[in-house]
């Protein structure tokens, strides 16, 4: 995957037929020529009626030929069985390439390292690693939101984790990056040492949080540029309808809520459809302006349904592989 171009990279003529073009960034994305990757999440089914959304949502997805597909680890690893399954039935009845999240959350390091090699018998060669949320809110749910606290016995944060599944070999390795500051950092340049350290640990792209303040994170990346950073760099996009869910989730995460997007929300409660629009008319927009910006990959947050993330990739030019004569 080729590294992002910063906004320098756009030569003067290209610059000017931007600016002079009567057409929106979506438009123009519609007659952009160059190949885009991309990539979805997944999430594990708690459910019968889960299990039939998530293949539904897969099937559809599918035929866009994905440079991979991810499958989420619940906060302390809660989910550790149904991600294997899921893992599982995505390679022996998909031709998807699935990236099996792995966080070291209250795990010892053998019982994390028996995850690595579980994920390397099955056929998994790439792993998303990550730290991983705590369970056990602050109201003793049990949801994300407790405060961590690193195991004596296990691997201390996404940095180990990685080296660790670097050590057993053969695989690729995706850690995640924080456009606006993770919650539990000092800093943005902080983060961005970590990052380094995860790639010295031996990451070889990152995956942003989702964010919807488009200059923050561009600001992020000339950052991350600057810092010697080279590994792909590819934004997390999440077109969510739920805006009061979305809010929730943003507190957890760090992503800011700009003002526009919950005037855009704002009394919608009850009419689902228009959220829908909604979400992904600002996603569309979103990958649209980082596609004018150089970006050519994109990872999207499915919540495990198609439609949005569908109706996006055909913006960005994304189409079904066309079957063999």
């Amino acid at each position: 995957m080729a590294s992002p171009a910063s906004p320098s990279s756009l030569n003067l003529a290209e610059a000017r037929a931007l600016l002079l073009s009567p057409l929106g960034p979506v438009a123009r994305a519609g007659s952009n020529r160059n190949a885009v990757n991309v990539s979805f999440e997944f999430f594990p089914p708690k459910s019968d009626e889960a299990e039939a959304n998530l293949w539904s949502a897969i099937r559809r997805l599918e035929p866009l030929n994905p440079a991979f597909v991810s499958v989420t680890y619940g906060a302390g690893g809660s989910t550790r069985e149904r991600t294997h399954r899921t893992v599982q039935r995505i390679i022996s009845e998909t031709t998807l390439r699935p990236a099996a999240h792995l966080t070291c959350v209250e795990a010892s390091r053998d019982e994390v390292d028996e995850v690595i090699e579980g994920y390397k018998a099955i056929g998994v060669d790439h792993i998303v690693a990550l730290r991983g949320d705590p369970p056990g809110g602050h109201d003793n749910s049990g949801g994300i939101g407790g405060a961590y606290a690193p195991r004596a016995d296990g691997y201390a944060n996404a940095t180990e984790l990685s080296r660790a599944i670097n050590k057993v070999g053969g695989f690729d390795i995706t850690v995640g990056a924080y456009p606006e500051r993770h919650p539990e950092s000092p800093s943005i340049d902080h983060d961005i040492e970590v990052l380094q350290a995860k790639v010295d640990a031996g990451a070889t792209r990152a995956v942003t949080q989702f964010f919807f303040d488009i200059e923050a994170f561009l600001r992020f990346r000339d950052r991350v540029r600057a810092a010697g950073v080279t590994i792909p760099l590819i934004p997390g996009i999440m077109p969510v309808s739920n805006f009061k869910g979305l809010s929730r989730m943003s507190a957890a995460c760090g992503a800011s809520i700009p003002d526009w997007l919950a005037a855009h929300f704002d009394g919608l409660d009850d009419d689902p459809e228009t959220r829908k629009l909604l979400a992904a008319s600002i996603a569309a927009e979103t990958c649209a302006r980082l596609q004018e910006e150089g970006f050519s990959d994109f990872h999207f947050y499915t919540l495990n349904r198609a439609e949005l993330v569908y109706a996006i990739c055909r913006v960005l030019g994304v189409r079904e592989a066309k079957a063999d004569a």
